[in-house]
């Protein structure tokens, strides 16, 4: 499977982020609205889309190495899908340093309120942001990350 990158200009400031969803979940909303504010905070985003295979994601990832790896999920699985995604990122020598984080509705029953949250950041998440209240925290998180002129 191949993959096409879209993103901004190489030559500004901020990070290089790929945001993406797992590969059980199709909805796509939740990927543009991570997209934009990301980019109001004036990082550079690829959008993978909805129902990425685990090895497109890795493949991208280790092709771009962004600064940051963003997955949101709001079909329920992202607890069960996530922990797999994760660990296989964590597998290359590339990524292991990348911050990689997950956010949205994480397990079926909904409120998971830190259900399983230890469990993916034991997987190897930096950190996990629950349904839509993370948000802010998500901001947060994204600006105490230090910002690169990208040199590619």
């Amino acid at each position: 499977m191949k993959f096409q990158f879209y993103a901004h200009p190489p030559d500004t400031e901020g990070l290089d982020v790929v945001v993406t969803s797992v590969a059980s979940d199709a909805h796509t909303w939740n990927l543009v609205y991570i997209q934009l504010l990301l980019e109001e905070l004036g990082h550079r985003v690829i959008n993978l889309g909805g129902c990425v295979p685990d090895q497109l994601v890795v493949d991208a990832c280790r092709a771009r190495r962004p600064d940051l790896i963003v997955i949101s999920t709001v079909n329920g699985h992202g607890f069960v899908d996530g922990k797999r995604v994760v660990r296989l990122l964590r597998n290359y020598h590339e990524l292991y340093a990348t911050p990689i984080v997950i956010g949205g509705k994480l397990g079926i029953a909904g409120g998971e309120q830190g259900h399983g949250v230890r469990q993916l950041l034991e997987a190897g998440f930096d950190a996990v942001f629950e349904e839509s209240a993370g948000i802010v925290s998500f901001r947060d998180f994204v600006q105490s990350l230090p910002a690169r002129v990208m040199t590619r």
